[in-house]
């Protein structure tokens, strides 16, 4: 068996050094030294959106683990069950609508999205309550249904909206830190905070879910109410990212993926590792996605859509076993 401290220690070092130097890094190198107008770009927009790359990072990373563990299926992301989808149909509609307002220094599109994410959430659980039970399968196929159905709403509203609005989402929809602040960063420190957590407490629980829900059963784990606790921590932080960053694929499914491999299928080990991981990740895609062509920037979502594309081809291929759902 693995040792599973040193990894941790090298993606703890690793995350250190990503936090302090991919800020000095952009359009032009800017050192800690700096000052003046040099100064007030890196402590007012460089840190801030490095911080916030690395918190929304983390954030994804621990859902796409926790979904990971619900399905038993190191294939599921944080948008399986269409939270993606329901923020992205918040947005949609809020900028087809001309609508611009701020409350409590929030943005209305990120308003919109939240509250549309929360929605898919409310529909995917409805769905599941109806059906009877909580189970796995239900789960999935009533996350997928509403993806597809709120996917289609999306690509109706972009037909009937003008050219500005319809760029305005397709932009929205490519995921970008480009307007991260301090205060962006504030709103999204509850849902890493409530989320994570969560998920710390109920690391014996996730152990034994991908071990087998008889197992988990046979154990004492109270497998409705522990998949309740999952979904809603996990949904709640991929909703306060989206509705913020907007959605940026593969960080989900590629970190928690890549720190199994390094420490192993212990939650105990793989919650922290996945939370730096991710982070770090993220917060490198962003220093990637304004220097590559800058002054110019490539959305962050692009960055790693081109990263997690390959890595999904990989991960397919070289799975002996078929995936189970």
């Amino acid at each position: 068996m693995k040792n599973p401290l040193p990894p941790l220690i090298a993606l703890f070092l690793l995350a250190a050094a990503t936090l302090l130097l991919s800020p000095l890094f952009g359009m032009e190198f800017i050192p800690f030294s700096a000052v003046g107008q040099e100064r007030e770009i890196l402590l007012g927009i460089r840190i801030p959106r490095v911080l916030c790359a690395f918190v929304a990072g983390a954030m994804l990373s621990l859902s796409g683990m926790s979904f990971q563990a619900l399905f038993r299926n190191p294939l599921a992301t944080p948008f399986t069950l269409g939270v993606s989808s329901g923020a992205a149909l918040g947005a949609a509609v809020f900028i087809r609508f001309g609508l611009a307002f701020t409350f409590l220094g929030i943005s209305g599109t990120s308003l919109a999205a939240f509250s549309g994410a929360m929605i898919a959430v409310a529909l995917v659980y409805g769905l599941t309550r109806i059906k009877g039970g909580f189970t796995t399968t239900t789960l999935l196929l009533a996350g997928i249904a509403i993806s597809f159905f709120f996917s289609s709403l999306i690509l109706l509203i972009q037909y009937i909206s003008g050219l500005s609005h319809s760029f305005r989402i397709i932009q929205w929809m490519m995921g970008s830190l480009t307007t991260a602040d301090y205060e962006k960063l504030v709103n999204l420190l509850p849902f890493l905070g409530s989320g994570a957590v969560l998920l710390l407490f109920l690391h014996r629980e996730m152990n034994l879910l991908m071990v087998g829900e008889d197992i988990a059963i046979s154990r004492g784990v109270n497998i409705g109410l522990v998949k309740k606790l999952i979904f809603l921590a996990a949904s709640l932080m991929v909703g306060g990212v989206v509705a913020i960053c907007g959605p940026i694929g593969f960080v989900g499914m590629m970190s928690p993926h890549i720190c199994r491999m390094l420490v192993g299928a212990d939650h105990r080990f793989l919650t922290p590792a996945s939370f730096l991981f991710g982070g770090l990740f993220l917060a490198l895609c962003d220093t990637l996605s304004r220097t590559l062509i800058a002054p110019a920037e490539i959305p962050v979502g692009v960055i790693t859509a081109l990263l997690g594309g390959p890595f999904f081809i990989w991960l397919l291929l070289s799975r002996k076993n078929d995936f189970e759902l």
